[in-house]
């Protein structure tokens, strides 16, 4: 569903995400992880077809983006990190709106954008205008406006921030049944127990290029020893040092 090759942005000078290649099947939930500044966001950012990549392919389930940016767009749904949202609006013309951007409309989508309200705890606020929402309900907002059309891959940035404990669990079980009826999420999580817990397969990217990719198994297999976790298989590839380095910041 999600085929990057070669994927490439220069900024400049800097290389923020350097000649990566990556698959995500059918079904998958697929965490990609790593520390700030390693790339997660303009890889995603390409995926979702904000950022035009300086060289490589992005394709999403079957279509080229670069070549056909509307036809692979039709197929996705994207949740950043923040939401940006017409604040003018209320939450269920906003679900309306994102809907017919998709060309979808009708009683089909007026219940699907009724039943997410719901499921987020937002119907007694779906008639009020967006400006008057939390920074947790536009969050809830913007995840309900992607799963509105029902596309067929869904890019996430950082998808709990912002959300208490009873949406973000919600969204985990969200996430797990959409994949679960074969559609493909990709998200990007600081929260390393999320992803080991929650994800099929996960990617390590630092200093823009994937050092790692496969199953907690595969991992463990290839990079770790007896049972270590994924914070431990994550420091090993993205700079472990760190710690020692504080403590010598400390005892200095």
């Amino acid at each position: 569903m999600i085929e990057l090759r070669q994927l490439t942005k220069r900024y400049g000078t800097f290389t923020a995400v350097d000649r990566i290649d990556l698959t995500v099947g059918s079904g998958e939930l697929f965490g990609f992880l790593g520390p700030n500044g390693a790339g997660k966001t303009t890889t995603l950012r390409m995926i979702a077809g904000i950022l035009r990549p300086t060289s490589g392919s992005i394709r999403i389930a079957g279509v080229d983006l670069l070549q056909d940016p509307v036809a692979a767009k039709a197929k996705l749904g994207f949740i950043p990190d923040r939401p940006f949202i017409y604040e003018k609006l209320t939450g269920a013309e906003f679900l309306r709106f994102v809907a017919g951007l998709y060309d979808q409309a009708g009683p089909e989508v007026e219940h699907r954008a009724r039943e997410l309200l719901s499921l987020f705890d937002l119907e007694e606020w779906r008639d009020e205008l967006v400006e008057s929402y939390s920074h947790g309900m536009r969050q809830k907002l913007i995840i309900s406006s992607a799963f509105v059309h029902r596309p067929a891959v869904i890019v996430v940035d950082e998808p709990m921030v912002g959300l208490d404990p009873k949406a973000a669990r919600i969204l985990k079980d969200l996430f797990r049944e959409y994949t679960r009826r074969g559609h493909t999420i990709i998200f990007s999580t600081h929260t390393l127990e999320v992803a080991e817990s929650l994800c099929d397969r996960v990617a390590i990217i630092a200093q823009g290029t994937i050092r790692a990719a496969g199953t907690m198994a595969e991992l463990r297999r290839d990079l770790a020893e007896g049972e270590e976790g994924l914070e431990r298989i994550f420091l090993r590839l993205t700079g472990e040092n760190a710690a020692r380095n504080l403590v010598d910041v400390l005892d200095a």
